[in-house]
C-alpha cells in the first residue's frame, strides 16, 4: 500500500517502532486509511526554472524586453543563463553592475510586465524537461513528500504549476519573495518547518551552484543535474552529493539519496 503525499501527521508520542528505534510515524494511505511508517518522512525539494521547467527562452526574452524598456542594449543570453535561479532583483543587479538600486528597481518591474505579458500571449511553452512528471509521480507513489523552492515569484510559481498540473505534487512552496533568495538557506528552512521533516532526511534538487550552496548550507542533500543553466563541474565544484545527467535516472538517485544508510554531510 502507498501513501499519498498529503494529509500526513507526525507524533513523537507514538511508541518506538521495533526495526529502526525511531518514533512512529502515521500517514494517509491512498485508501484514506491512517498508516504506521518505519522510517521518518523524506523531503524532495525542487528548484523550477532549469530542473523541472524549460524557461530559458521565456527568461532570456522578457529580460531584453526589460533593458528596452531603459533603452539599454539587451544582455548577453549567456549572461542571462548563469544568473537563473536568484531573486529577480539579484539578478538584475548581476547583469547590470553599473546601475543603481533604483534603476534594478525598475528593470525587475519591466521584467516582471515582460514575461507576464509574453506568458499570457502564449509567446513561450515553458515545456518540463523529458522525465520530470515521471519522476514526480514515482516519488509520490513512494510516499516522499515535495516541495519547490525557487527564486521565481510565488504568483509566477503557481502559473507555471497550474499550467503544467504540477500543484498537487507539492506540500510546501518556497518563493524568493517571500524571504531572502538563493543561496541562503531560508527557503529550504521553511520548508522543513512547514512539511515537519527534517534537514537529514531532504534532499534539494537543482541545475545551478545557488541550489547547491543553498542545499548545502541548510544541512540538506544536494543534487545537481546537468540539463539546466551551470555546468557539472561547478555543481560538483560546490558541493554537490550527487549529479545526474538524464530525467529517467532522477527519481531513482533521489531515493538513493533519501534513504542512504549513512548521511555522509
Amino acid at each position: 500500500m502507498r501513501l499519498s503525499t498529503l494529509g500526513f501527521l507526525v507524533s513523537f508520542s507514538m511508541p518506538m517502532c521495533h526495526a529502526a528505534s525511531m518514533p512512529c510515524l502515521m500517514g494517509v494511505g491512498d485508501d484514506g486509511l491512517f498508516l504506521m511508517l518505519d522510517h521518518p518522512l523524506k523531503l524532495a525539494l525542487f528548484d523550477c526554472d532549469g530542473t523541472l521547467i524549460d524557461s530559458q527562452h521565456a527568461i532570456v526574452s522578457a529580460m531584453a524586453a526589460a533593458w528596452a524598456c531603459e533603452g539599454l542594449t539587451a544582455p548577453d543570453p549567456l549572461r542571462v543563463r548563469r544568473v537563473v535561479g536568484l531573486s529577480l532583483v539579484e539578478a538584475v543587479a548581476r547583469l547590470r553592475p553599473e546601475g543603481d538600486p533604483v534603476q534594478h528597481a525598475r528593470l525587475a518591474e519591466h521584467y516582471k510586465r515582460a514575461f507576464q505579458r509574453e506568458r499570457l500571449a502564449g509567446v513561450h511553452l515553458e515545456p518540463l524537461f523529458p522525465g520530470l512528471r515521471q519522476t514526480l509521480e514515482a516519488l509520490k507513489r513512494e510516499g516522499v513528500l515535495m516541495g519547490v523552492a525557487t527564486g521565481k515569484s510565488m504568483r509566477g510559481l503557481t502559473a507555471t504549476l497550474a499550467r503544467h498540473d504540477l500543484a498537487r505534487f507539492f506540500v510546501t512552496l518556497q518563493t524568493a519573495d517571500i524571504g531572502p533568495g538563493k543561496p541562503d538557506p531560508a527557503m529550504v528552512r521553511r520548508a522543513l518547518a512547514e512539511s515537519g521533516v527534517t534537514a537529514a532526511d531532504t534532499v534539494m534538487i537543482g541545475d545551478t551552484v545557488f541550489d547547491i550552496e543553498m542545499a548545502r548550507r541548510a544541512g540538506v542533500g544536494a543534487l545537481g543535474v546537468t540539463w539546466g543553466y551551470h555546468e557539472e563541474a561547478e555543481l560538483q565544484a560546490a558541493g554537490a552529493h550527487r549529479i545526474v545527467r538524464t530525467g529517467d535516472a532522477l527519481a531513482s538517485a533521489i531515493l538513493e539519496q533519501l534513504f542512504r544508510s549513512a548521511p555522509g554531510r
